[in-house]
């Protein structure tokens, strides 16, 4: 048997414009097929998610996110990727794990932004300073360029490290650069809201990409109340993170509420409508992602 090993290396053969065409090709096939498996350990987490796509391919990828790593200098989050092939169910191909969480995260949020922000959007907020966060810099400057990106982080050291890292701005009032942002995404491990519905402006747009437990919220119920709502997938979110399966289960919001997901990308709907409605996208980053993101790498890596 023979498959491909495919490390960081192969990140200079990737483009955003390639991912987001790769992610828009994905939905045009026959619905992902997925599964998720989550195990706790007190704040630990192993999460194991798999996806069969037809035409694709199928995926397994397993994830332990660890936060008490950071005060050990390691990272939070750690895996494995294997990807099978399509036909024959014959492993293909091992792929970096980093790799491609940070290219399907990116570009899960990249892909809303550009169906669902203003175009002329500049302003853009990123609450968060880790390894996503800072990804979210580039993928953002490829769709709205000259944009100005400022980071907000509960330690002021650590939106000073992003910025430095991605030739970008801080910001020491939240709720201030909220107003003020045309784009906010949110990259954190909160619990809590961090995020007021009040003090977002008319047009804004939010890509939430930080919560993924159930027990996890990083806007309230205003925000999520003021905008029009949308998710990456319905069968990974509504259900099974707490940004919207809480207020769901608290009739704050119902499932009816969620506008689209990308499956509804043909079909026109998954828009921004007027200029000044706020719009909320929920990255939940499902197996079914990974398998496009870890299926384009592939492709370009052998292709390069």
């Amino acid at each position: 048997m023979t498959f491909d090993i495919i490390g960081p290396e192969a990140e200079t053969h990737l483009s955003w414009d390639g991912l987001v065409a790769a992610l828009e090709a994905g939905h045009r096939l026959p619905r992902a097929e997925v599964a998720d498996i989550f195990l706790h350990r007190g704040g630990d987490t192993l999460l194991s998610r798999a996806a069969v796509i037809d035409g694709l391919g199928q995926l397994v990828k397993t994830a332990t996110v660890f936060p008490g790593n950071a005060a050990i200098g390691k990272p939070t989050v750690n895996g494995a990727v294997s990807l099978f092939d399509d036909a024959t169910g014959a492993l293909s191909a091992l792929v970096d794990f980093h790799l491609v969480t940070k290219w399907k995260t990116a570009g899960d949020s990249l892909l809303s932004a550009r169906k669902l922000a203003r175009p002329e959007s500049r302003r853009i907020l990123i609450v968060g300073a880790g390894t996503v966060a800072r990804s979210m810099a580039g993928a953002y400057r490829s769709a709205f360029p000259g944009a100005e990106v400022t980071f907000w982080n509960r330690s002021a050291a650590g939106a000073e490290a992003a910025a430095a890292a991605t030739g970008s701005g801080t910001a020491s009032d939240l709720e201030t650069a909220v107003g003020q942002a045309d784009i906010i995404a949110t990259a954190t491990m909160s619990h809590e809201p961090l995020i007021l519905g009040d003090w977002l402006a008319p047009g804004t747009h939010l890509d939430l990409i930080g919560a993924y437990r159930p027990d996890m919220r990083e806007v309230d119920d205003t925000a999520l109340q003021r905008a029009r709502l949308f998710v990456d997938a319905r069968a990974t979110t509504i259900h099974h993170i707490g940004e919207l399966k809480d207020p769901i289960a608290r009739g704050v919001i119902s499932e009816g509420d969620v506008i689209a997901d990308f499956y509804d990308l043909a079909r026109g709907i998954y828009d921004r409508r007027s200029r000044d409605e706020i719009t909320i996208a929920k990255n939940g980053g499902g197996a079914h992602l990974d398998l496009m993101v870890a299926s384009y790498i592939r492709d370009a890596w052998k292709g390069r």
